[in-house]
């Protein structure tokens, strides 16, 4: 393999028609330069330089060489440059993805930071649930992913991947205005057994929670709408057509909607969900960003 600093050298010579004026220009003495051309000649197995007592000169293979090492090096300046500019965060890429009621009130303030702190990085974001984030970050589609899980749920494949607690909250019951109650106490999930609920999409996997904690406190929910947002699940409780569990970070004030915590709840871990290797510096400051806002939300 060709050495850079030995084609520099040679360049050097190709300039200045001299070792002696090639050292000088490299700062170097010109023993140390005619040594780093006679290595350069035995790596390549080609004479390079005619050498004289007064003078040197190019061979053909020489000045071959020395024409298309000035590319080379332009070239290899061009890509010191350029992982510079990723390792000090002036260039590159970070490819986001998120579940849609983390995406607003997580997601979004820490990229604008992020934006505001490096606008030299290309920014990306698609709207994911775990389920597609999880395999989609071990893959290389995303260089990070905001999942979540729920403690009573089978956790995912996750081999190849680390996961950082970002955030711990509770499912709370909504209650819609003919459920309304004044206790604040833990409800009971089986007094509402006989409720038409409204849950989100799907009835597996990830998104199965009203019907596996249902079970867990004795029933088997009747849903009667579904939805694919928390957003439209919460509209519905609040036009009366049922409860539902949300968890605590889409519960925000709604006229109509009453919140109580219950004694069958469960928690959902907020997770940083990278691959296991050693991230890249676009990837360390986006999760030192996540966590000193998640830091000042705890407070």
């Amino acid at each position: 393999m060709l050495d850079p600093q030995k084609l520099r050298v040679l360049r050097e010579v190709a300039r200045s028609g001299s070792i002696a004026g090639a050292a000088d220009a490299l700062g170097c003495t010109a023993s140390a330069a005619s040594q780093q051309i006679s290595t350069l000649e035995r790596t390549l197995g080609a004479s390079l330089l005619e050498r004289s007592p007064r003078s040197v000169r190019l061979t053909e293979a020489g000045r071959v060489l020395a024409e298309r090492a000035d590319r080379v090096l332009v070239e290899i300046a061009s890509a010191e440059r350029a992982v510079a500019d990723v390792a000090e965060l002036r260039d590159g890429r970070l490819r986001v993805a998120a579940f849609s009621s983390a995406a607003g009130t997580l997601v979004v303030p820490a990229l604008r930071t992020f934006r505001q702190r490096f606008p030299g990085i290309e920014l990306s974001f698609v709207e994911v649930e775990p389920e597609d984030a999880v395999p989609a970050v071990a893959a290389g589609e995303f260089d990070l992913a905001i999942t979540h899980q729920y403690r009573q749920l089978p956790r995912p494949e996750i081999s190849g991947l680390r996961q950082f607690l970002l955030h711990s909250e509770d499912l709370l019951l909504a209650l819609p205005p003919r459920l309304h109650s004044p206790d604040r106490s833990p409800a009971r999930l089986e007094e509402f057994a006989d409720a038409t609920w409204i849950s989100t999409l799907m009835p597996v996997g990830f998104q199965a929670l009203t019907e596996l904690v249902c079970r867990a406190a004795g029933f088997e929910p009747r849903i009667g709408f579904r939805a694919d947002t928390y957003d439209l699940v919460l509209a519905f409780v609040a036009a009366d057509f049922g409860p539902a569990l949300v968890p605590e970070l889409v519960a925000q004030p709604r006229a109509g909607v009453t919140y109580r915590p219950f004694v069958e709840s469960t928690q959902r871990d907020i997770h940083i969900t990278v691959r296991d290797v050693e991230p890249s510096p676009a990837v360390a400051a986006m999760i030192d960003i996540f966590r000193t806002r998640q830091g000042r939300l705890r407070r």
